[in-house]
C-alpha cells in the first residue's frame, strides 16, 4: 500500500490513588513495516531524531523516558510502555488511556517526508480486550470503532477477534496482502491475577531500584547478554526493554495493583522452542491466568510450532481453556488461554 499525502509487602491499593482509582495495563500494539518505491537503500527510520518521535508521541499522550540503541534497533522506554525503531519497522506499544491510533497518520507522514518510505509493506494493530473499555478515549472504547478508524487509513483491511468475546479475547487488524517476506515472529504473553507477593516488588515501597528488581525477579536471566533499559514508576509500576543483535528485542510492562494486576511479555526473538522461555516467564510472575499469542510468517523457523505437541499447549500448574489457530496471508497465528489448575501448585513452587 502506497502512503498518500494527507520481601513480601502487600501492595496498598490506595498508594498514590484516590478512591475508585484504576489503571488500564492492557496495551495497544501497532507494528508497521515500510519500503521505498524508489528502491532507496539508505531509507532508515533510525534517521528520525528523538525530538521528532517526542513530538509525534504528543498525539498519543505519552512521552519518552529513556533509550538504548545497538547497530540494528533503537528502543525507547515510554511513560506508557515502549517504542522500537529499526531500519524499516516501527513498533509502538502503549497502555493506560493513550490514543495510539491518533499517531498512525502522523507516523506515515513523518516516515515519508523524513525517510522516503512511501510504501506500507505491512500493518498490525492488536490488543487484548480492555478491563475497563468505558474509561478509554472514544475511538478505543470498541474494536469496531478502532477498525472503522483504521479502514480510513489503510486499504484492504482485515479485522479478527480470537478467544471468548464475552470474557478474555484478543483483537487484530491487519492488511490483507502479503507483505513482510523475511523471517518474522512475535510472541506475546499477557498475564492477569498475578501473584501479589511478586507484584509487591514492583513498587517504590519495596525499596529496590529498577536495576535491582530486574536482577532479583529473574527478568535479567531471560535473555543473557541483552542490553536492558528499565524503569520503576512512582508509586508503583515497571517497564523494561531489552535489545539484542539483528533487531531482536523483548519487553515487559507491569501494573502491580492487586485488583487490576497485569503483566505483559513480548519478544520477536526466534528460538527452536518457546516452551522453556514461557515457562521461565510464568515462574517469575506466577499469574492466575494468561493468554498467549504467537504470530509467525512462512519464513520463520517457528511458523509450524503449533504442530509440535506440548510446545504451545502444556505448562505445569496450568490448564488450557481455549486455543485457536488462524492462517492469514503468509502468517500463522496461535492464540491460547490458560488458567491456574486448582489441583496443581503455581509455577516456581
Amino acid at each position: 500500500m502506497k502512503i498518500e499525502e494527507t520481601t513480601t509487602i502487600v501492595v496498598d491499593e490506595a498508594v498514590g490513588a484516590e478512591e475508585g482509582y484504576f489503571f488500564e495495563g492492557t496495551e495497544k500494539l501497532l507494528e508497521l513495516w515500510f519500503a521505498s518505491s524508489y528502491g532507496d537503500d539508505n531509507a532508515d527510520l533510525r534517521s528520525v531524531e528523538r525530538s521528532e518521535w517526542e513530538a509525534l508521541l504528543k498525539n498519543v499522550n505519552c512521552e519518552i523516558i529513556s533509550q538504548k540503541s545497538n547497530e540494528s534497533i533503537t528502543a525507547y522506554v515510554l511513560s506508557e510502555s515502549s517504542l522500537f525503531v529499526s531500519k524499516n519497522r516501527f513498533i509502538l506499544k502503549t497502555c493506560g488511556k493513550t490514543t495510539l491510533l491518533a499517531a498512525v497518520q502522523p507516523v506515515l507522514n513523518l516516515v515519508r517526508e523524513r525517510c522516503g518510505f512511501d510504501v506500507i509493506v505491512d500493518c498490525f494493530y492488536s490488543h487484548k480486550n480492555f478491563m475497563r473499555p468505558d474509561l478509554q478515549p472514544d475511538t478505543h472504547r470498541s474494536f469496531d470503532d478502532e477498525v472503522a478508524t483504521l479502514d480510513t487509513i489503510f486499504e484492504d483491511g482485515a479485522a479478527y477477534a480470537l478467544g471468548k468475546i464475552n470474557q478474555d479475547c484478543w483483537y487484530l487488524f491487519t492488511i490483507d496482502t502479503v507483505g513482510v517476506c523475511q523471517p518474522d515472529q512475535t510472541l506475546e504473553v499477557i498475564m492477569t491475577e498475578v501473584d501479589p507477593s511478586v507484584m509487591a516488588m514492583f513498587t517504590q515501597n519495596y525499596g529496590l531500584t529498577a536495576q535491582e528488581l530486574t536482577k532479583k525477579s529473574g527478568i535479567f536471566c531471560l535473555f543473557p547478554g541483552a542490553v536492558i533499559d528499565d524503569f520503576l514508576f512512582e508509586p508503583c509500576g515497571y517497564s523494561m526493554n531489552g535489545i539484542m543483535p539483528n533487531g531482536g528485542y523483548f519487553t515487559i510492562h507491569i501494573t502491580p495493583e492487586p485488583s487490576f494486576s497485569y503483566v505483559s511479555f513480548e519478544t520477536n526473538v526466534s528460538v527452536d522452542s518457546f516452551h522453556d522461555l514461557v515457562t521461565k516467564v510464568l515462574d517469575i510472575f506466577r499469574p492466575g491466568k494468561f493468554q498467549m499469542t504467537l504470530f509467525a510468517n512462512e519464513m520463520s523457523k517457528v511458523c509450524d510450532l503449533y504442530l509440535k505437541p506440548g510446545d504451545l499447549t502444556r505448562y505445569r500448574g496450568y490448564k488450557k481453556t481455549a486455543q485457536q489457530l488462524c492462517q492469514m496471508k503468509n502468517y500463522d497465528l496461535t492464540f491460547s488461554l490458560y488458567t491456574r489448575s486448582v489441583d496443581c501448585p503455581p509455577p516456581g513452587q
